[in-house]
């Protein structure tokens, strides 16, 4: 019986270690859309702060033909993993990237913003391969992490978000500037639109969307 109940935790192990970039949360949904005539005008590829937006507000989504497809927690070498799955074989028109908050919170280890912004281009450049349209966002301001009481992520929030707009702007890509209109004196996300200084209440997903529907109007 001992012998099971380890046997059993490896494969659980195991099997969390295969899945890393978590392939399989999104699988039915995928089939569903792929299986409708009319593909997605845009698919949100993100992190928790994506995955509540559409828990939040999905009328949002569902009267613009947008998908989200955020998970709770990931870097963006995991979003890049899954981004085939997740964006390309649905065959939208357009995919807006919101990432790399919990890159800066080291999620998965230290990593250097340099190459998180390299996962993010390589997200860009397999969207353009396959003819989808790119859309970049600034991560959003975050003065504390609840989960890294030992990080002062603000600066290097703004670092990030600088090499990335840069980024946009060499390669003519819509950049969505969500830090500068939601930022506090600290540069933390403004307690009008947080609980827990990094996920965004109703309040927050609701100014989230009159800036990114403002910048899509120009595209």
């Amino acid at each position: 019986m001992k012998f099971l109940s380890i046997a059993a935790v490896m494969f659980s192990a195991l099997f969390s270690a295969q899945d890393f970039a978590n392939y399989t949360k999104y699988e039915k949904q995928n089939q569903e859309v792929v299986a409708k005539k009319t593909a997605p005008n845009s698919v949100f590829m993100g992190d928790s702060i994506t995955e509540g937006w559409f828990s939040t507000d999905p009328l949002f989504f569902t009267k613009n033909n947008f998908v989200g497809r955020g998970i709770s927690g990931q870097v963006t070498s995991q979003m890049l993993l899954r981004f085939r799955e997740d964006v390309i074989n649905l065959k939208p028109r357009r995919v807006i990237i919101l990432a790399g908050t919990n890159d800066i919170a080291e999620n998965q280890g230290p990593i250097s913003l340099d190459k998180v912004l390299g996962n993010i281009v390589s997200m860009v450049e397999l969207a353009k391969a396959n003819n989808i349209k790119v859309v970049l966002c600034s991560v959003l301001p975050a003065y504390d992490f609840g989960w890294r009481k030992d990080m002062h992520p603000a600066e290097k929030v703004i670092a990030l978000n600088t090499m990335i707009e840069a980024y946009a702007k060499k390669n003519n890509i819509p950049y969505v500037d969500y830090h500068s209109e939601m930022k506090d004196s600290r540069n933390g996300l403004d307690k009008i639109y947080t609980e827990d200084e990094i996920h965004p209440t109703a309040k927050g997903y609701e100014k989230m969307e009159a800036i990114l529907m403002k910048r899509l109007g120009k595209n």
